[in-house]
């Protein structure tokens, strides 16, 4: 009896941990989205985020006007 009661338990500690976590989630969004995200939190650095984003824009939009050039 008191095998058979280890042996469910320890089946079911097996089940839950094969269980889908939130974080599977949270791989679906890319880095930059992630990012715009916390850009958007009240934390400490998270204006420093939304504007290392606006730079990286701004420079992908100049790489983009330099490569359109004739």
């Amino acid at each position: 009896m008191r095998r058979s009661r280890g042996i469910l338990l320890l089946l079911a500690i097996a089940m839950v941990g094969c269980a889908k976590s939130e974080s599977d989630r949270s791989k679906s969004l890319t880095e930059r989205q992630r990012d715009s995200i916390l850009a958007g939190e009240p934390l400490p650095g998270a204006a420093t985020v939304g504007k290392a984003l606006a730079v990286s824009d701004s420079a992908a939009s100049r790489a983009a006007r330099m490569d359109s050039l004739p």
